[in-house]
């Protein structure tokens, strides 16, 4: 068994992370999930199942800690660097305001990476061949070797050469090539994310505001959207999905979701719906099961419109998810259907 922390600084970075959602209300940490990874999800899950019992001084030193990183970061916005530091020396110190920069460095290269594990090759090894070859080997041993190989193979005979040699013999690192990775890391995963983002054009971030709005209200825009240019609407539904959309989901498909649904929520999305909707959900449930929502919806009686929507959007939260672990396909996306 593990020993038990005595204080926060024994803490790993994600035991800090599993204690601060766990000091959250359960909605709030579940929408910080939903901005997550689901392989950085499972770690944190494991680490929240692990930590037990832990001192009230343990939990409030943590939240102390996002709060100052919080507030540095807002400074660094603010003002930059210089201007968060000396802020932060005001406040707690010229000791601890240099452990926090220290850390909101470290964090920013650590985001900067993530996102360069995501870059098309191609497009990182066109930002890199700008860099001298030993920062490019240092950048690129912190990437997965596939990706990495993938990356060597768009430079040209000499830079691959100079740069793999690099690589096998990279011993103890001095702090300029270290404050010059960090810079160069910054920029690159900068300019992928803005690439990305205008690759993914408008109506991607429509799309994800509508599927975050209640049915009244998403419809309601996209038929104004439609009026306006007709072409982009069809973008952004191919991208979205409404809960009538359920009826594009194959069987299979509609009976894993059934599992993780909460049969009042189901019962009560169902309120409003028709009856094609409800014809697709009950001829994929179990007779006995089918029979118990279809009692709740008749002794149910007058409900809140605001309430049947809230239902319907956690069932479609419910499909997102399973969408994207690829637990289900849902077909007329835009994409070829293939079920197997």
């Amino acid at each position: 068994m593990a020993k038990k922390p005595a204080t926060a600084d024994q803490l790993t970075g994600k035991q800090k992370a599993a204690v601060l959602l766990m000091s959250l209300d359960v909605e709030v940490a579940a929408k910080v999930f939903k901005e997550l990874e689901m392989k950085e999800v499972e770690i944190i899950a494991v680490e929240i199942t692990n930590l037990r019992d832990l001192s009230p001084s343990i939990i409030e030193d943590v939240i102390e800690e996002f709060y100052q990183l919080m507030n540095a970061s807002n400074y660094m916005v603010e003002g930059g660097l210089d201007y968060a530091q000396l802020i932060l020396e005001k406040t707690y110190g010229k000791d601890r305001a240099r452990e926090i920069i220290e850390k909101i460095r470290i964090l920013t290269t650590v985001r900067g990476f993530s996102i360069l594990k995501k870059a098309d090759p191609a497009q990182l090894a066109s930002f890199l061949s700008k860099e001298h070859p030993q920062t490019i080997a240092l950048i690129l041993s912190h990437l997965p070797p596939d990706q990495s190989a993938e990356v060597l193979q768009e430079f040209k005979d000499d830079i691959r050469a100079d740069t793999i040699m690099r690589i096998a013999t990279i011993g103890k690192v001095s702090p300029q090539l270290v404050s010059t990775v960090e810079h160069v890391v910054d920029q690159i995963a900068e300019a992928t994310l803005s690439q990305n983002l205008a690759a993914q054009g408008g109506a991607q971030l429509v799309a994800n505001i509508l599927n975050k709005s209640n049915n009244a209200t998403a419809k309601a825009m996209l038929e104004s959207i439609e009026e306006m240019d007709y072409n982009m609407a069809m973008d952004i539904k191919r991208l979205m999905f409404l809960f009538e959309d359920i009826i594009l989901i194959e069987d299979k498909g509609i009976q894993r979701i059934l599992r993780d649904v909460d049969k009042r929520d189901l019962a009560m999305a169902l309120k409003v719906s028709d009856e094609k909707i409800q014809q697709k959900v009950f001829k994929n449930m179990s007779e006995r099961a089918a029979a118990v929502v279809k009692e709740e919806l008749d002794f149910m009686g007058a409900v809140k419109l605001k309430e049947v929507e809230a239902a319907q959007m956690r069932i479609v939260d419910i499909i997102k998810m399973l969408e994207d672990s690829d637990e289900i396909q849902i077909g007329g996306r835009g994409k070829e259907d293939i079920f197997v």
